[in-house]
């Protein structure tokens, strides 16, 4: 029976499908408990989902790479995801182009602050230069990040999970800044936690409205362009600080 058992058990492994399976599987489980523990930012399921994750593969002994061999048919599903964020953003055209510059300057500034200041940190501590490239996109959405840190040399797999941390990060702390600052407009939250929380932030304000949700998905889809462009031409900064 034992042999029986680790003979399907071998097959299961190598199949691209396990990936797939305890990803969703672990998800659902995460939803569950993140709804039953009161819908903290602390515990939100996309944290709760990889922290299952991670202990499912250090206890079965299965490397990352055949584990995402099945995950990779969801990773790539993260890009039409960002993309139909398009939809709601076109009801707010008009809106939009009245704040064209405000919503350039918070753009340039929130992007800009948010990679050089994870460098510098990163670096006071001693961090590789592979981490600091792992660093530098952790404010954008997964898929935006994890091909930036590829192309330049970092580690996506780092950056993956330092995007998870910042979304989450992002969600709580967001409530309490709005209301230190006084910042009640739909527009502005929405735009900052986008720009800041990526998918999280995204998700948590559509929460608020469809104006913030909006906002957000706008914010996320343009912090990952400019990120995009931006942290190439940091790389003398990298380079410098090793």
């Amino acid at each position: 029976m034992d042999e029986e058992f680790h003979d399907i058990w071998v097959f299961l492994a190598e199949s691209p499908l396990l990936g797939l399976t305890i990803t969703l599987v672990a998800f659902l489980i995460a939803q569950q408990l993140w709804a039953r523990l009161g819908r903290s930012p602390l515990l939100h399921p996309v944290l709760l989902a990889m922290a299952m994750l991670i202990t499912f593969l250090v206890l079965t002994d299965i490397d990352y790479d055949t584990y995402f061999e099945g995950a990779q048919f969801i990773h790539f599903l993260l890009g039409p995801a960002t993309v139909a964020l398009a939809i709601p953003l076109f009801d707010q055209l008009a809106r939009i182009r009245q704040l064209l510059l405000p919503i350039t300057v918070a753009l340039v500034a929130g992007s800009i602050t948010a990679s050089v200041s994870a460098i510098l940190i990163g670096a006071l501590f001693g961090a590789s230069r592979e981490t600091l490239l792992a660093l530098a996109p952790k404010s954008v959405t997964s898929p935006i990040a994890m091909g930036i840190a590829e192309r330049l040399g970092g580690l996506p797999s780092l950056t993956a999970g330092l995007v998870l941390v910042t979304g989450a990060l992002g969600c709580l702390m967001a409530p309490a800044i709005f209301a230190l600052l006084r910042i009640r407009s739909e527009t502005a939250q929405g735009f900052a936690l986008g720009l800041s929380a990526h998918g999280f932030g995204t998700a948590q304000a559509f929460g608020i409205g469809a104006t913030a949700g909006a906002f957000a998905g706008l914010a996320l889809g343009l912090a990952g362009l400019f990120t995009t462009i931006t942290v190439p031409l940091l790389m003398p900064l990298i380079e410098a600080l090793q």
